[in-house]
């Protein structure tokens, strides 16, 4: 097994993980999303996560929950490659898929001493803030990178034309 493999994980062997961490008073961070096509704006995005606590935990949605958030036309990328090209990154720890709609039930297993968010939210809308708060956590969003989001990549792809 590679060892980017070993980071995609059950959500037993995440809590496992986290509990051994904690063990080691190791910060926990989570974030999670969709990362269809992973650009500049992601790898920015997690790196700087990361750099909040010792461990970075990506919640990954699942290829029904991606469709049922963007459409039937997405993912463009399966969930095989979404959660493998994640676990490549070096500051990332574990990636775990999760099929609903939010990662609530995710963040409220893992309890995450920071939780993390683009500033395309607020700490009040950024689902599991009332956990991650009540259990003395912090709540923290990430400057995004302008010009980056897999809306506007699929957009530019689109609009070549062929020569």
């Amino acid at each position: 097994m590679l060892p980017s493999e070993e980071k995609i994980v059950s959500l037993p062997q995440l809590l496992a993980n986290v509990q051994e961490w904690r063990a080691q008073d190791q910060k926990i961070v989570f974030t999670n999303g969709c990362f269809d096509i992973v650009h500049l704006g992601h790898v920015d995005y997690l790196e700087r996560a990361r750099l909040l606590g010792d461990k970075l935990v990506v919640g990954l949605n699942t290829d029904q929950s991606v469709s049922t958030l963007k459409g039937p036309s997405r993912p463009l990328q399966d969930e095989m490659s979404r959660t493998r090209v994640m676990a490549s990154f070096w500051f990332v720890d574990a990636v775990v898929l999760f099929g609903e709609q939010t990662p609530y039930e995710l963040i409220k297993a893992v309890q995450p001493d920071i939780l993390v968010k683009g500033d395309d939210y607020t700490v009040d809308t950024i689902v599991g803030h009332d956990i991650v708060l009540a259990n003395g956590g912090a709540v923290k969003t990430i400057p995004l990178v302008k010009g980056y989001s897999t809306t506007q990549v699929v957009e530019r792809v689109l609009a070549v034309q062929p020569r």
